[in-house]
């Protein structure tokens, strides 16, 4: 039986201050809404610079997406690089792909230079269920080594994935040395306490309720407002109706995860047997690794209904046995989920609302390395140095269709298709 609504991240985190709500009006440079990765992020880069940063968060650090993810840090983005290119080019994609890696070498830096701990492992792998998903990965692997210069990538053919996983599930892997997986709430709450050792004033329980723009804009909360020269809007799938026009351009999709009981070092060991994260290449997929403390989590459950399933444990867990059907008679100790954004091409959305109001949506599952770049993105484009911040504005982004009604309906029947597809 899970341990009610308390996730695994969230009962094992280290023990931190909580910040106080706002209550008055401040004045700063920036003003950030969020308190996920993405803000933080922004937060530590502005505040670096000598800014004056103002960060907004509605109920507590790391509370949403940040600090409920599979932890899994992965270069690249949710859409496939084909995509990219068609939407800007090839050399646009390229100079994106270096920036995504880029992210994995920052968020090492930062683990590093603030002694986050938060159970960095590094090694990533890829599987494919099927022979096709493994000829895919062989020819992405080809395409890395040949067009990207990216040299941390393996191959394993069948017998090379078992000889990492004790499942006899996939056809083929790709592993790749840069990757790897974290805590990601101790890595959220690492880097906020970054952001305030650097400057930067955090408000908790301050939900954003009104953005006025103008050349000063003002956030206003339900007990105080901030007046600001620029703000940063990193909230995701939870910045809630602040801005309608961003909200029609991602929809928020819960997704889920199962942590067991305490297995021991060598149980674990035996399933994964050199620690790192794993995720399949489904479209509707599943993720798994091993935590510090000798359990798996595994997740692989997705909602686009936007309400919570009903035996989400139990259907998580079936999913779990799928891969490891050893592990039939032992306990789910942790079951949660949480939301997060994805756009219409799966790509990152980052742009402005005004020459002074910045937003970063749209990660679609691969944040966890890529929010860390994209806030130092932001910090750069404020600075006057927007060229790498803007090749994003490059990617052409739609609305969801059929409004708040039927846009989901009509995502739901998309995605059944999807997984028919997984399934042929």
């Amino acid at each position: 039986m899970s341990r009610g609504t308390t996730h695994y991240y969230g009962a094992s985190a280290t023990p931190h201050p909580r910040s106080e709500s706002l209550d008055g009006t401040v004045s700063a440079d920036i003003c950030i809404v969020g308190g996920g990765l993405a803000g933080c992020s922004t937060a530590i880069h502005l505040a670096e610079r000598g800014y004056s940063v103002v960060l907004l968060e509605s109920e507590q650090i790391g509370w949403g997406a940040s600090g409920r993810s599979g932890g899994q840090v992965i270069p690249g983005f949710a859409s496939e690089q084909a995509t990219l290119e068609k939407l800007v080019g090839f050399a646009d994609a390229r100079r994106m792909w270096d920036i995504s890696v880029e992210g994995i070498h920052l968020l090492r830096d930062r683990i590093s230079r603030h002694s986050i701990q938060c159970d960095w492992q590094s090694g990533q792998l890829q599987v494919g269920v099927k022979p096709r998903h493994a000829d895919a990965l062989r020819l992405w692997h080809e395409e890395l080594q040949s067009r990207f210069e990216y040299r941390s990538t393996r191959l394993l053919d069948a017998h090379g994935v078992r000889a990492l996983l004790a499942t006899d599930r996939y056809a083929g892997g790709l592993y790749d040395d840069a990757g790897g997986h974290l805590h990601p709430l101790n890595y959220t709450l690492g880097l906020a306490a970054a952001a305030v050792s650097a400057g930067a004033k955090i408000y908790e329980r301050s939900a954003a309720i009104e953005l006025r723009n103008g050349k000063e804009p003002i956030v206003r909360t339900a007990n105080g407002e901030v007046k600001a020269k620029y703000v940063a809007l990193c909230g995701n799938a939870l910045l809630g109706n602040l801005v309608p026009a961003l909200r029609a351009r991602i929809m928020p999709i819960g997704t889920y995860i199962v942590a067991t009981e305490v297995l021991g070092e060598v149980r674990t060991r035996g399933l994964i047997r050199d620690n790192c994260a794993v995720t399949d290449t489904n479209f509707i997929l599943d993720y798994f690794r091993r935590s510090a403390d000798h359990r798996l989590l595994f997740g692989g459950r997705v909602s686009y209904s936007g309400r919570e399933v009903i035996n989400t444990e139990r259907a998580t867990r079936k999913r779990m046995l799928q891969v490891f059907p050893q592990l039939a008679n032992v306990n789910i100790e942790y079951a949660w989920g949480g939301l997060l954004d994805i756009t219409m091409n799966r790509a990152p959305d980052f742009g402005r609302i005004a020459d002074n109001v910045y937003y970063l949506q749209g990660f679609s599952g691969h944040g966890v390395a890529l929010t860390g770049m994209a806030g130092k993105l932001v910090a750069e484009a404020i600075a006057g140095q927007a060229e790498r911040f803007d090749l994003f504005g490059k990617i052409k982004h739609r609305n969801f269709p059929g409004g708040a009604l039927l846009r989901t309906p009509a995502l739901m029947l998309a995605m059944l298709w999807y997984r028919l597809r997984d399934l042929l």
